[in-house]
């Protein structure tokens, strides 16, 4: 066995013996979210008799010794610090291994009588590691572990949720606590929703009223947006992050190996910010923070200083967050007011463009430029493919499959989110008690038996397809415990399609693996749906 550096942290397990029988073995198998690519059983167990330690290979491996420690600790593991040589006792091994096939998120986790050996070529998969680990620890009865080895490696590179703060403002600790269930199923993508119509999100110090103004709506929607007459609570509603408040998060994330893609809307889905600064727009109406639901008609002009303005706050965003990629919306443009315009169709007529949908594409294409002039790279809902952008322009495709199909044949990058697969503010059970929500049906099983590579594409083609990501809108969740309602249990099945390979697919065998984590959500007080484990 190769030589590791010197102890480092002994945990001390009051009472923990691990053993292995066919039963016990089964239902190791079952415990792990998202399933990994092959487990290997062996004979004989490993029994943790009064201690165990921790050593790693490599220094770069630190970074992810304090989440392996809180984790015991989450479990009720007490830890106390020795040294090998003077207290023998089984041991947990990270260790860097540039042998470990599948890429940097790849990782092996093999347990033996006396030892567990995690090995991958990065930390990033060495964490992942301990999820499964973690997740081994939490469902495993009796606190018994069989000896096997695991390998394991992700299908998807791109494996996202999406959180929309605009319609809802959602604390600083629910988005950590957010970020907290990416990182346990394994989940690398947080696509953070900062600003709309009803709301602007995010601190831009050169233009402050964008949270002055912009962050704070003089009323909000009661019930459902197309309920007749439409009825309004009444009260100032809003909230923003603050630029140290960002970093904090950004840091946090990346702890857990996750990426924040923050999404700065435009050319629609900007009233907030008309209503903060309104030479932006298109019209001399007095425009507020939209107060409702749906989509608004205010529209981003097209002078040279309104590109100014989305380039000073694009300079403010990629400061604050070092992610390859911006999401750049682009969805539910409506031209009405673009139209109308003098001065607009006067710009048009100058840059030569024929019709609005093309000056959208000039819009998009601008701010791509830009972008890229700084070393980033744009993605943007499927309706940033009907003119203008660039190969290097990735897609999300949310109007259904279609959009991602034309993107991956295009040359495009694409992350497959259509709204009939993806979207977690649909209702997940048909239970007259579920609360209200925007409409549609999304069950768990409607998620898990979804494959984001669609059959129409080549071999070639489909290699575009990068990821597949769940969006959870906010419209009707103002909670941190509704967003929870609508998120558990169906992410346990979008974590299923993300990572793991779509061949022998079991959805009794799946739910029997999400049940098994019931006990755990119940401890850390996640407010789950319990309508939302089968059909009903």
């Amino acid at each position: 066995m190769m030589q590791f550096k010197r102890a480092i942290i002994v945990l001390l397990l009051v009472g923990s013996v691990f053993s292995c029988n066919p039963s016990v073995k089964k239902n190791a198998q079952e415990m792990i979210i998202p399933k990994p690519q092959k487990i290997i059983y062996k004979k004989g167990y490993l029994m943790l008799r009064d201690s165990i330690g921790i050593e790693i290979g490599s220094d770069s491996l630190q970074s992810v010794l304090p989440q392996l420690v809180d984790y015991l600790k989450e479990e009720d593991i007490n830890i106390m610090r020795n040294n090998r040589n003077n207290h023998p006792a089984p041991v947990i091994c990270l260790r860097l291994q540039d042998n470990v096939p599948g890429g940097n998120e790849a990782y092996e986790l093999s347990i033996s009588t006396d030892s567990i050996f995690i090995s991958s070529s990065s930390p990033h998969g060495i964490f992942y590691g301990i999820q499964s680990l973690r997740q081994l620890i939490i469902t495993t009865k009796n606190s018994r572990i069989p000896c096997m080895t695991i390998y394991d490696s992700p299908r998807f590179s791109w494996r996202g949720m999406h959180l929309d703060v605009s319609r809802h403002f959602m604390p600083v600790s629910f988005i950590k606590k957010y970020i907290d269930y990416l990182a346990f199923l394994k989940m690398n993508t947080f696509h953070w929703h900062l600003v709309d119509d009803q709301g602007w999100r995010i601190e831009i110090k050169r233009y402050p009223k964008l949270t002055e103004i912009g962050a704070w709506r003089d009323s909000t929607l009661v019930g459902y947006y197309k309920d007749r007459p439409r009825k309004y609570d009444g009260k100032r509603y809003g909230g923003f992050y603050t630029q140290d408040e960002i970093r904090e998060i950004v840091a946090y994330a990346r702890e857990r190996f996750v990426t924040i893609v923050p999404e700065i809307e435009l050319p629609g889905h900007s009233q907030a910010a008309i209503a903060s600064y309104p030479i932006l727009g298109c019209t001399k109406d007095k425009v507020t923070v939209w107060t409702r639901w749906g989509i608004s008609p205010y529209i981003y002009n097209v002078d040279d200083s309104t590109f100014a303005f989305l380039e000073g706050v694009l300079d403010e965003v990629m400061q604050l967050f070092p992610s390859k990629y911006v999401h750049i919306g682009g969805d539910e443009a409506l031209k009405t007011q673009w139209k109308k315009s003098k001065e607009v169709q006067r710009r048009m007529k100058k840059l030569g463009i024929t019709d609005e949908e093309k000056l959208q594409g000039y819009f998009v294409a601008r701010i791509q430029k830009y972008l890229e002039s700084k070393g980033r790279e744009i993605i943007g809902w499927d309706e940033i493919m009907e003119g203008g952008i660039t190969k290097d322009a990735a897609v999300m495709s949310w109007r259904g499959t279609q959009g991602g199909i034309d993107a991956a044949m295009a040359g495009h990058k694409v992350v497959m989110t259509p709204i009939d697969y993806c979207y977690f503010d649909h209702y997940q059970s048909k239970d007259p008690g579920e609360p209200l929500a925007i409409g549609g049906y999304l069950p768990m099983d409607s998620i898990y038996w979804y494959n984001p590579v669609p059959a129409a594409l080549s071999d070639s083609d489909a290699a575009k397809i990068i990821g597949v990501q769940g969006n959870l809108w906010t419209e009707y969740l103002s909670t941190p415990e509704q967003a929870e309602y609508m998120l558990f249990p169906r992410i346990f099945a979008m974590s299923e399609i993300q990572w793991s390979s779509p061949e022998n697919k079991d959805y009794a065998v799946f739910e029997k693996r999400v049940r098994s984590f019931e006990p755990f959500l119940k401890r850390m007080k996640v407010n789950y749906s319990s309508h939302g484990f089968s059909r009903k």
